[in-house]
């Protein structure tokens, strides 16, 4: 404030007013014969100085004012003189002449003022004239016994009539309906007022809402300050309101919180009912009071509605919410409101008569806005994924240019969200779908082996990654379990893991030992990596290869000999728990990973007793950033000793010690096994001469040994596998055959020899004497097979039980 201002803030008196101007009093020729002191205080001439001189002694006649002097309109009229003070300085000043009357020697009376206070004095007047009649602010005077007793032009627009009707009225009786929705401050109108003026303390940015006369249907908010008014003797008279209507502002506000709040809430979701929620949850009671969200059914499955009309388009309702549940909500509902903006996992179908607001939205595929109700398509692209529906509790509560606007932008935006979770369902459905095609769904029961298991990939979102397992019945009653890793994680890594797996199961079925199937497995990777290198590399000659490098470990068990022989291709060694609770983990000899060639794999055969306890798992498991990976070894052997705890319970333990909270930066896959042992009455083994009697003999030591098993039924279909198979062993191989017969799941009939040249099945022409006999094996057997070991090979054959043997008969 400047020092004019605070000497003279009270004083609204003309700088020529006569109270207050430079005077002096001449006579009929122009002799000065009076001089005021405030002409002595302007031109520093003392009244003895003065008197008698002429007017033209120290003020020029009327002038132009300076070229520099902007003088605005309303001063033109006044005559602007040079005034010289008698310190020899030159004064512009304004003055007056007013003609004295009566016959006395005083003629005129002259009154100055310098010009620059005559222009701040003007300034002020035309401030005080655009708050009374142009100022959008509300200004309002209460006295002290807060009464109204005057206000400016906006604040008579607000009341909608003149002061004369409603002066003398209480700011509680104006606005009986309104409320201040800011704190800190005392709750009422009266209260405030009362304050004010007891205290003298001013209150700013007071949010008062009401309904004004002139806007009776509408909430208006206010941003009000209030001071108290005082006298220039410090009496207090009074209280001013200074009342600013904030509702564009405020209400811009809210919409752009809103969409800040929408961005948060509905654009991180990636589940298409998640993001209907929270369009609802974010909508009411801010901006709706009602919010329902219907979708086409085949959003909710991931996929794109058809582009065609959408009229006929069958919608399900996804999502809605009213205020009515947040109120019910609020008095203690048993669910808060939730349920109704989560309609469940079975949405309902929803149909909108012809010519609703609904079926008029779906037909234009524009915003419909009717009455209280407002309906915007959810599009995306060219297609409609839905509406959503905006309603308010009345029909005067219709939504105005900006809040269409606001709800237009709104759903766009959740438009883009819920386009992006409908893709990311259909992404991650077809990837749980790949994943269940790639891994085992269900584990066969196995005779050898008991067994549970985990898989968690790291990547939770497609929920796909590129550990796997398996457990793969073999012929004689064998099982083969693998585990791997695949370099990489998501999708890529998946359907490597996917080619792997396969492959192992080919190889496996061929019944090749661990070293074999692993060399095999090595040679495909290496020249499958080849070969995508040349027709998938980039232009810059790089290639992301997720298949060169992977791991793997396969082992063999067998339940009759309890013999379990195994191999790594870089993988990490299994962990054995004796059936006394001590654990280890095998000196298994490490051979390179899959692809990289170079080194031999190397087998390792080791007795297992019965009840002995396999783990099979990946790095995933083990492996953490803040410990190395003896830690973990350490604490999955710790928890596998526990020889009481179930298999189920032990993976759980492992998964809880070693990935607190499920959380795991790599995939991570975890096989257990306890092996089981065939009983010696499942088994029968006899040695035969390589002599043409031995066809004969074999012939009477099985069906002697299917009677004692009570599986009649079966001995002239394995009278003629075992005469066949023994037959061709001693026509085509040399040395001892070794004939056993298994009494599992099925029956096994096994004819060993020592050659190495397997059988092919053949079609014999009609003069052949030969050629038959495993033609005729073939058409008895569910299924037979080769497989070969260091001393030679191994027919095998499987046969079904009777229905009555099998209920009647259990696997030891």
């Amino acid at each position: 404030m400047t020092a004019w201002n605070t000497e003279q803030s009270a004083d609204f008196r003309s700088p020529l007013d006569v109270t207050r101007a430079a005077t002096a009093v001449v006579d009929a020729q122009d002799t000065v014969v009076g001089w005021s002191r405030a002409a002595e205080r302007l031109l520093g001439y003392r009244p003895d100085e003065m008197i008698g001189r002429p007017l033209t002694s120290f003020l020029s006649g009327p002038a132009a004012a300076p070229p520099t002097l902007a003088l605005p309109p309303e001063f033109r009229g006044n005559e602007i003189r040079v005034a010289r003070h008698r310190d020899g300085r030159e004064l512009i000043v304004a003055a007056a002449v007013c003609t004295l009357p009566g016959a006395g020697p005083a003629g005129r009376v002259l009154v100055a003022a310098e010009l620059e206070d005559l222009r701040q004095w003007e300034s002020r007047l035309a401030l005080l004239h655009g708050l009374t009649t142009q100022s959008p602010v509300g200004l309002a005077i209460y006295d002290a016994d807060m009464r109204l007793t005057w206000c400016n032009t906006a604040y008579e627009q607000e009341m909608g009539r003149p002061l004369a009707e409603f002066r003398g009225m209480r700011a509680d009786e104006l606005y009986s309906d309104g409320k201040f929705v800011s704190r800190g401050h005392p709750p009422t109108l009266d209260a405030v007022m009362r304050h004010v003026l007891e205290t003298g303390q001013s209150f700013l940015d007071l949010h008062f809402q009401g309904r004004p006369p002139s806007d009776p249907d509408t909430d208006h908010l206010w941003s009000c300050a209030y001071y108290r008014l005082e006298d220039a003797d410090g009496h207090v008279f009074g209280v001013c309101e200074d009342a600013f209507d904030i509702t564009d502002r405020y209400r811009a506000q809210r919409r752009l919180a809103l969409l800040v709040e929408a961005g948060r809430g509905i654009g991180t979701a990636l589940d298409v009912a998640v993001v209907a929620e929270n369009i609802a949850e974010v909508a009411v009671p801010e901006f709706a009071a009602t919010v329902t969200v219907d979708l086409a059914r085949a959003v909710l499955e991931g996929e794109t509605p058809a582009t065609g009309s959408s009229a006929a388009m069958s919608l399900v309702r996804v999502a809605r919410r009213s205020t009515e549940a947040e109120a019910g909500a609020g008095a203690g509902a048993a669910d808060g409101g939730r349920d109704e903006a989560g309609l469940g996992a079975d949405p309902s179908p929803v149909e909108y008569p012809a010519g609703s607001p609904q079926d008029r939205c779906l037909a234009s595929g524009g915003l419909v806005l009717d009455g209280p109700d407002l309906v915007v398509p959810l599009r995306a692209g060219d297609s409609t994924l839905g509406l959503v529906t905006f309603g308010r509790d009345t029909d005067t509560a219709t939504f105005d240019s900006g809040e269409v606007a606001l709800a237009d932008e709104l759903v766009a935006r959740t438009a883009v969200s819920m386009d992006n979770a409908r893709r990311f369902t259909r992404e991650r459905t077809a990837s749980l779908a790949l994943q269940r095609q790639l891994l085992p769904r269900h584990v066969p029961e196995q005779s050898a082996v008991d067994l549970a298991y985990r898989y968690l990939p790291t990547d939770d979102v497609t929920g796909v990654g590129g550990d796997w397992f398996d457990v793969i019945p073999l012929s004689g009653t064998r099982v083969g379990l693998v585990v791997g890793d695949v370099v990489g994680h998501g999708l890529q890594a998946a359907a490597t893991m996917g080619r792997l797996r396969t492959s192992v199961r080919a190889f496996a079925q061929l019944d090749m030992d661990p070293v074999e199937l692993l060399s095999r497995l090595d040679d495909l990777v290496a020249q499958s990596a080849e070969e995508q290198r040349s027709e998938l590399g980039a232009p810059d000659g790089t290639y992301t290869d997720v298949t060169t490098g992977a791991t793997c470990l396969y082992a063999v068990y067998d339940p009759v000999s309890r013999r379990c022989v195994m191999a790594r291709a870089g993988h990490l060694p299994p962990a054995v728990v004796d059936p006394d609770g001590t654990p280890s983990f095998l000196d298994l000899p490490a051979g390179p990973p899959l692809g990289l060639g170079g080194l031999p794999f190397e087998s390792m055969e080791i007795e297992l007793p019965v009840g002995s306890l396999l783990a099979l798992f990946t790095d995933g498991l083990v492996e953490a950033r803040d410990s190395d990976i003896d830690h973990g070894l350490d604490t999955l052997g710790r928890v596998l000793s526990d020889r009481h705890a179930t298999l189920e319970e032990l993976c759980d333990r492992a998964v809880a010690q070693l990935l607190p909270g499920g959380s795991t930066a790599d995939d991570t896959a975890l096989l257990l096994v306890r092996t089981r042992e065939l009983d010696a009455s499942q088994v029968a083994e006899w040695q035969l001469p390589a002599e043409p009697v031995a066809a004969g003999e074999a012939r009477e030591l099985a069906t002697r040994q299917l009677n004692d098993w009570g599986l009649d039924e079966l001995s002239f279909a394995t009278e003629l596998v075992v005469s066949e198979l023994v037959t061709n062993a001693v026509r085509y191989a040399e040395g001892p055959i070794q004939v056993r017969l298994i009494r599992d799941r099925t029956l096994l009939c096994e004819v060993a020899d020592t050659g190495h040249t397997s059988p092919h099945l053949r079609h014999s022409g009609e003069e052949d004497e030969g050629g038959r006999g495993l033609f005729i094996v073939a058409q008895l057997v569910q299924r037979w097979g080769t497989r070969y070991t260091r001393s030679g090979k191994t027919i095998w054959t499987e046969q079904a039980f009777p229905a009555a043997a099998t209920r009647a008969v259990a696997p030891g």
